[in-house]
């Protein structure tokens, strides 16, 4: 029996389809719809925020804002021992092991809903060691939260609650977007008097080299942050998300005009990470990298400050693998000059674990290219 042309095009195009179908399930194996989870949240759109004038009220914001802004109360127990085991008389009579006593250890902080599936984003150390966390809303629901991950390098953790209802959730923004002056306002819990808001500027952006986390590109600012507000929502004069709050700078314990927040872009990231993969994956160099300094540069023929000097290498890690050396001087990764540590940390980090970075030394009075595959960062302890 012939087969016709149309016959034979025809099966043609079905097994072209099957072949495909058949790399589809392979490069996907869960399918197009698979299990894998995705973060739905609502992202503002790109629109500048009128500068020319400013609004009587910011009522309209803390409206939007504030339902999906959350207290989160934390429990766990802790042993401790009575004052009869350091005195020297009662001592003698006493058994060690009856002056060991439990108690339970609350401590208070915010947190802010960024998505309806319950996904919601605090600090680290609000939620540490805890047995028990409990989150309160604005409407005065309850829930137990469970964690889903946590990054100690940036401070951040994720948890999830499960509710009938739908939840609020907050509008994100772009931190990207902000300007030194803008108006923003921190919502939290401080002190547990309840869901507060403060007001004010955002004093200035990309602070760093702080000693607060590893990866440190804060957002500061004069809104009134104390204890019980970390983890909470900084949002701006829309209602929109911009940063999480998360430290001071005080001498009393109170605020003192200088508060830092985690930018809006970079908590997204870490938050979707942790959802899809468990854990933040970055790349890795293995060298420890100093700022250079007027008498360092001049010591290694620079002309300027820019570059970090490499201190030291791990050894066996892809720096030590890839040919640096100590006493190299980085001046660019990818073509992207370099000019403090911190930039080559945050540069290296985005960089998939796995593929080659080429990066360009100062190395005896000379520049030399260098090629070296970057491996995944140890997760901090």
């Amino acid at each position: 029996m012939k087969i016709s042309k149309l016959s034979r095009f025809i099966l043609q195009v079905v097994a072209v389809g099957i072949a495909a179908a058949v790399v589809i399930l392979l490069i996907q194996p869960n399918g197009p719809n698979g299990k894998l989870p995705v973060v739905e949240v609502r992202q503002a759109p790109e629109v500048a925020l009128p500068r020319e004038r400013g609004p009587v009220s910011y009522a309209d914001a803390v409206e939007q804002a504030a339902p999906a802004v959350v207290n989160i109360f934390t429990a766990r127990t802790v042993v401790e021992r009575t004052p009869l085991e350091s005195d020297p008389f009662f001592g003698q009579f006493q058994d060690r092991g009856e002056t060991l006593r439990k108690r339970t250890q609350t401590s208070l902080g915010s947190g802010v809903i960024l998505s309806a599936q319950g996904y919601l984003l605090t600090n680290n150390h609000v939620i540490a060691g805890a047995e028990t966390i409990a989150v309160l809303l604005a409407d005065g629901r309850s829930f137990e939260a469970q964690v889903v991950g946590t990054d100690p390098d940036t401070d951040l953790a994720v948890l999830k609650i499960k509710a009938r209802d739908d939840l609020p959730s907050i509008t994100v923004g772009r931190s990207s977007a902000l300007r030194v002056g803008d108006v923003v306002m921190a919502i939290g819990n401080p002190f547990g008097v309840g869901q507060t808001v403060t007001q004010g500027i955002v004093s200035a952006t990309g602070r760093h080299s702080l000693g607060i986390n590893t990866y440190e590109d804060f957002i500061q600012t004069d809104a009134a942050i104390n204890p019980g507000n970390s983890g909470g929502a900084l949002v701006n004069a829309l209602g929109e998300l911009v940063a999480i709050n998360t430290a001071i700078f005080s001498q009393s314990g109170g605020s003192h005009g200088i508060g830092f927040a985690i930018p809006v872009d970079l908590a997204r990231d870490v938050m979707t990470q942790i959802i899809e993969h468990g854990e933040v994956i970055r790349g890795w160099l293995g060298v420890e990298a100093q700022d250079m300094t007027p008498q360092l540069a001049e010591s290694f023929g620079l002309p300027d400050t820019r570059g970090v000097l490499i201190a030291g290498i791990y050894p066996g890690g892809p720096a030590d693998q890839g040919g640096l050396r100590p006493g190299d001087v980085i001046l660019e990764v990818e073509g992207e000059t370099i000019e403090q540590a911190h930039e080559a940390l945050n540069l290296i980090a985005l960089v998939r674990p796995g593929e080659t970075v080429r990066i360009t030394l100062w190395r005896n009075g000379k520049r030399v290219e260098a090629q070296t595959v970057v491996a995944k960062r140890p997760r901090a302890e």
